[in-house]
């Protein structure tokens, strides 16, 4: 592996050609893709009550799949009822945490841990079985994150979230914001994504990843400098800039940034020579 992997914990800082070596290997990886529907956004004050875990890859397609829905002996609020359509009735005679993680503990170790916005559903694995007393960790060269690889593979799409990627690719699934259907659905966005990484030769692939919009946070890690010298060098060198969407802040075209961060680099070594 070519970079080292601490700096996959934040992968828009990578350059593509890191990215391209990363996902290449992911591709031929037995994917462990995991979706939870949860009482809250925070782990650490909110629960878990239901899961799904496919085992999947692109060689052998989707080998196994469980569900559960689970007890998690607090208050369902309703506005998650109605984001999920799951109720209280439904959870709470199902089986409690005590039960349900132990059982998935075995299946959740195998393979790369695959989500769509992976750091939601891993941070409240994680949180899960610390309550019961079990580690459960993941290097990061072992989790693959569909959201990240959407914004590389279709960087100009309004959104890349699950429902309207579903939408887009008109998947056969079931009623998003349910763990079933969206693992099928994270299945087979990661199927599409994965295969294109195996099929296309790698200049093909880099260019699609220049296309990716990256915030400026990350164009300063990749030019190794803080983000007000970033934004002055990026701006002087008329990188293809816009503000994003929520939070109006500065987002670069990748392949404006490496292309600069390789010019740079050149002048240094010109300079050392």
């Amino acid at each position: 592996m070519v970079a080292h992997a601490a700096k996959f914990q934040g992968q828009s800082a990578l350059l593509s050609t890191e990215l391209l070596t990363y996902y290449r290997q992911v591709s031929q990886s037995a994917l462990t893709i995991v979706d939870t529907e949860t009482t809250g956004s925070l782990g650490h004050n909110a629960r878990v009550i239901e899961v799904s875990v496919i085992k999947a890859s692109l060689a052998d397609g989707l080998q196994h799949q469980e569900t559960y829905l689970i007890n998690p002996k607090v208050k369902i609020p309703e506005f998650i009822t109605k984001i999920t359509g799951i109720t209280p009735e439904m959870v709470y005679p199902s089986p409690p945490p005590e039960e349900i993680w132990p059982k998935c503990l075995p299946l959740l170790q195998e393979g790369t841990f695959t989500a769509h916005n992976i750091d939601f559903d891993y941070a409240f694995l994680r949180t899960e079985y610390k309550r019961l007393g079990i580690r459960f960790y993941k290097p990061p060269l072992q989790k693959f994150c569909t959201v990240l690889l959407s914004r590389l593979l279709l960087a100009d799409l309004p959104s890349r979230s699950l429902p309207n990627l579903v939408k887009h690719f008109k998947f056969d699934v079931d009623t998003s914001h349910r763990a079933e259907a969206d693992t099928k659905a994270c299945w087979l966005l990661a199927k599409i994504l994965l295969t294109q990484i195996q099929q296309e030769d790698d200049e093909t692939l880099i260019k699609r990843f220049g296309q990716q919009w990256i915030r400026l946070q990350d164009a300063a890690k990749i030019l190794n400098c803080r983000k007000e010298e970033a934004q002055q060098k990026l701006d002087a060198a008329q990188v293809e800039s816009r503000l994003s969407s929520r939070q109006k802040v500065p987002m670069y075209r990748r392949w404006g940034v490496e292309t600069f961060y390789y010019e740079q680099q050149g002048q240094q070594m010109s300079l050392l020579l």
